[in-house]
């Protein structure tokens, strides 16, 4: 004769840590009810309600993980792309609020970006441009080399970092040597450029943003800029 407690268990056993597992509590209570009232215990059909039947399960479920078998846990675990994977923290880019982001790099590349729950900040909560922070970097569409376009052309062509990064440095010299002021109308050294202004980007972090600003004060660059405020 089945025993119903045992049967419990054994289903609980077996969904314990499975998605199912509640999608199957309403199915497991109607099988309950059928063998309450097929099997006999004593003699007398068994009394079964459906909270004594949460109650069961419940309390089966937290005396059974004692000794699960975590096996299949564990080959899951092995399947994960953060696996092995060097965790770097980050704050997002795209507007002013900071929240804190976990990168997970393997091999030079990111392999996911989850909310940093350490942050007090975001408490590891993203909205969805945050949440969508791994398409970033990895996107068909992501252009990854400069595009130039002449003077008075209407086209973009692809050009090499060496001279794109070349042609902006020598840009910047010629204007800044041409345009540099020493001292103003009254006299007073300010060793400044107003020829040159600066657009920060708002893919930009904090640590990025603060290199730029060191480099544009440098250059002596009074005209500095965010994308997000514009």
């Amino acid at each position: 004769m089945i025993n119903l407690e045992i049967l419990i268990i054994y289903k609980i056993f077996k969904l314990a840590f499975c998605s199912e597992f509640f999608k199957f509590i309403k199915r497991d209570y109607k099988l309950a009810k059928y063998y309450k009232n097929t099997f006999k215990n004593g003699g007398e059909k068994m009394k079964l309600t459906r909270r004594d039947f949460l109650k069961l399960s419940i309390s089966s479920l937290v005396l059974s993980s004692f000794s699960l078998d975590l096996s299949s846990v564990k080959a899951y675990a092995k399947e994960l792309r953060i696996k092995n994977a060097k965790e770097i923290t980050t704050v997002c880019p795209y507007c002013s609020v900071g929240c804190s982001i976990i990168v997970y790099a393997k091999g030079g590349k990111v392999v996911a970006t989850e909310g940093d729950p350490d942050s007090p900040i975001n408490e590891g909560s993203l909205c969805p441009k945050g949440s969508s922070l791994y398409q970033l970097v990895n996107n068909p569409y992501r252009v990854l080399k400069p595009l130039y376009r002449a003077p008075y052309s209407d086209t973009w062509k692809e050009v090499s970092w060496d001279w794109a990064l070349d042609r902006i440095a020598k840009l910047v010299k010629e204007t800044r040597d041409k345009y540099f002021i020493h001292k103003d109308e009254k006299g007073r050294v300010v060793n400044r450029i107003e020829a040159i202004a600066h657009v920060g980007s708002a893919a930009l972090d904090n640590e990025e943003c603060y290199i730029l600003q060191k480099l544009m004060r440098a250059l002596g660059i009074v005209y500095i800029e965010h994308q997000a405020r514009i």
